[in-house]
C-alpha cells in the first residue's frame, strides 16, 4: 500500500515509516509546507496515495505562537483534506493523529471516547477544532481519528517531559528544573503507537476515534524515582514556577477497550511495552549522544 505521510521527520513520524516499510507498504512523506494549499493540492495529485496518515502538527503545549496551533493543525489539515477529495482516485484510508489533549480535566478516569471534550489549552483546542472540521468530509473520505495519550521514546524532543528527565539521569546532572510534580499521565512507547496507527489504517472503522493508550498511568514522582533506581543516581528535583502552567492537565488516563475490542475482533494484538523498557532505551540513546558531545 502507497502510504502518504504527514510530518515524516518528526518523532513519530520516523518510526512510523520505518515500522511502514518493515510491513510491506511503501511510504511517501509530504514535501510541501501544509499551510500553502495550492502545493498541497499539487504534491498530492502527484503521489496519488491509497492512504494516508497525517501527523504534521504542533504538538509541543508550550509552543511560544498560539495562532501557530491553528493556522497548522487545523487549517492545514484542511489543505490536506481538500486536496484528498479533489483526487480521481481516493484514498482508501485517511488517519487523522488528533490528541487527548481534547478532553482536558475531568473527573472521570480512565476516559473513553464518548467523554465530551474540555481542551484546556491552545493545542487541545486546535486538535478538537481539527476533529469537527473533519466530520465534514466524512460523505467522501474514509476518516479513522486518532487520540494518542501521553507517549514518549528514543528521539523524542527534550523540550518533552520524559526526554528531559532520561538525558538529566543520563548526563548524572545534579540537579533538574521542572514545574508541576503532581501529576499523572501514561507514559506509553510510541512503537506502541506507530503499531496501533498501522492495524487502523487496515482495521479501523470509518468515521470513528479511538483512543491509543494503556489505561496505566504513572505519577511523574513514580518516574523521576524508577530513573533513579536505574541510574544509580538521585539529582535535586527543583520546581520553577516559570515551568509550572496554570491550564495544566493534572490526570490523563484512557480507556483502550474500544481500540481493543476491535483488534480483537480482527485477531489482532497491540504491544505495550513496559514504562522500564521504554525508558531503558530512552537512558541508553541519551548516554550515547552524552558520549558523542564530549568526542
Amino acid at each position: 500500500m502507497k502510504i502518504l505521510l504527514t510530518g515524516a521527520e518528526g518523532f513519530t513520524g520516523r518510526l512510523f515509516a520505518e515500522r511502514a516499510v518493515a510491513a510491506g507498504h511503501t511510504v511517501v512523506p509530504l514535501q510541501s509546507d501544509l499551510t500553502h494549499d495550492e502545493a498541497i493540492r499539487k504534491e498530492v495529485l502527484e503521489i496519488a496515495p491509497e492512504a494516508v496518515v497525517h501527523l504534521a502538527a504542533i504538538s509541543f503545549v508550550g509552543h511560544a505562537n498560539d495562532a501557530a496551533f491553528y493556522a497548522v493543525n487545523v487549517v492545514g489539515t484542511t489543505n490536506l483534506l481538500n486536496a484528498l477529495v479533489q483526487l480521481p482516485d481516493r484514498p482508501d484510508r485517511v488517519l487523522l493523529a488528533s490528541s487527548a489533549n481534547i478532553y482536558g480535566n475531568t473527573a472521570r478516569s480512565p476516559i473513553d471516547e464518548n467523554q465530551p471534550p474540555a481542551p484546556v489549552n491552545h493545542y487541545g483546542m486546535s486538535k478538537l477544532a481539527m476533529e469537527y472540521m473533519a466530520r465534514t468530509y466524512r460523505d467522501r473520505l474514509n476518516l479513522v481519528i486518532t487520540r494518542p495519550f501521553n507517549y514518549t521514546g528514543p528521539g523524542q524532543d527534550a523540550n518533552f517531559l520524559i526526554p528531559k528527565l532520561a538525558m538529566h539521569f543520563a548526563a548524572r546532572a545534579p540537579s533538574i528544573a521542572l514545574g508541576n510534580l503532581d501529576v499523572e499521565r501514561e507514559f506509553n512507547d510510541v512503537q506502541m503507537v506507530c503499531d496501533a496507527y498501522l492495524l487502523l489504517l487496515a482495521h479501523g472503522e470509518p468515521g470513528e476515534a479511538y483512543n491509543i493508550c494503556s489505561g496505566r498511568p504513572y505519577a511523574l514522582r513514580y518516574v523521576i524515582e524508577t530513573l533513579a533506581r536505574m541510574t544509580s543516581h538521585s539529582p535535586r528535583i527543583e520546581v520553577n514556577p516559570a515551568f509550572v502552567r496554570a491550564n495544566e492537565v493534572h490526570r490523563l488516563c484512557g480507556n483502550p477497550n474500544k481500540l481493543r475490542v476491535l483488534l480483537a475482533k480482527q485477531g489482532a494484538v497491540l504491544a505495550e511495552p513496559a514504562l522500564e523498557e521504554t525508558l531503558a532505551r530512552m537512558l541508553l540513546a541519551a548516554k550515547g549522544r552524552t558520549a558523542a558531545s564530549i568526542n
